[in-house]
């Protein structure tokens, strides 16, 4: 039978097979092969004398490792317009970190009733020059909440974002239930506060989507270099374009991604970020 993870617990995996969850072990040979089930993991199991076993897992879309969860297709990228403040280099390092996972992107700015004058904020701008999808919400009451739930068909979703921006809000109420304590914001940290718990899948909407928070680690260390560029979607309509085929968009003359931003085709401050990383990385390159 073919089914979906949706929660791992003590060794026992619970794998959902049309509408029965099914209470599974996983056979001794993916030891040897080092590979361990997940939550979010597509696999064959059998049946017998009422006890499940994973025979297969087959092949992942993606993992994330914070949280632990694999073939995640979306992200809800979290943040609010007031208390506390948008970082513009958090809210690229969540992007990066979502292109560089194959994630859809759909931008959540909250607390709407904080900042009425949100539209002439630069960072909407900058994402929206990055061509991608912004909802405006206020989840403490609800509004655009609906425009979430649209999202998730036919996803398996994970949402992310710094502490205090209200994703225990959004995600209770997708839920329908309590999945996460929501916590006020801690006036001398300037941030949330929130339990972290092991990985579930919440079936919601026709899709699905994950209890817990996603990046809790926002290193970009493991992208290479030559691949950060690939990070940047707004760059792909420039590939091929550049003098030189192995062209990093950084120094190199004949650049057609540097002519772009010089053109405003481009945001500015997406490109800025861009050349702050893969500098850090071309450092590390010189230390090593």
């Amino acid at each position: 039978m073919q089914g979906l993870i949706v929660k791992g617990i003590g060794g026992f995996y619970y794998v959902k097979v049309e509408d029965e969850i099914i209470e599974c072990k996983a056979r001794g040979k993916f030891r040897h092969d080092e590979l361990t089930p997940m939550v979010g993991d597509r696999v064959e199991i059998t049946v017998k004398d009422g006890k499940g076993a994973i025979e297969k897992i087959n092949e992942r879309y993606n993992t994330l490792i914070r949280p632990v969860v694999a073939n995640v297709t979306q992200a809800l990228v979290v943040f609010s317009l007031k208390n506390p403040d948008i970082n513009e280099e958090l809210l690229n390092k969540f992007l990066l970190l979502c292109e560089h996972n194959k994630l859809k992107v759909v931008v959540c700015f909250n607390k709407l009733d904080l900042n009425k004058n949100y539209e002439e904020e630069k960072v909407i701008n900058m994402v929206r020059e990055a061509g991608y999808e912004i909802l405006f919400i206020q989840s403490n009451i609800g509004i655009g909440v609906d425009k979430i739930k649209e999202k998730l068909k036919d996803n398996v979703t994970v949402l992310c974002g710094p502490s205090g921006v209200g994703k225990s809000t959004i995600l209770n109420q997708l839920a329908g239930r309590e999945l996460m304590e929501t916590g006020d914001i801690s006036k001398k940290l300037n941030r949330g506060k929130h339990t972290t718990r092991h990985s579930e899948l919440i079936e919601v909407f026709g899709g699905y989507i994950v209890d817990t928070p996603g990046f809790s680690s926002l290193s970009t260390d493991f992208i290479d270099k030559e691949d950060l560029q690939y990070g940047f979607p707004e760059f792909e309509n420039y590939y091929g374009a550049c003098k030189f085929s192995s062209c990093m968009h950084y120094k190199e003359p004949g650049c057609s991604v540097k002519k772009a931003v010089e053109e405003g085709n481009i945001n500015n401050i997406r490109y800025d970020f861009y050349v702050k990383i893969l500098e850090e990385k071309l450092k590390e390159r010189i230390y090593k």
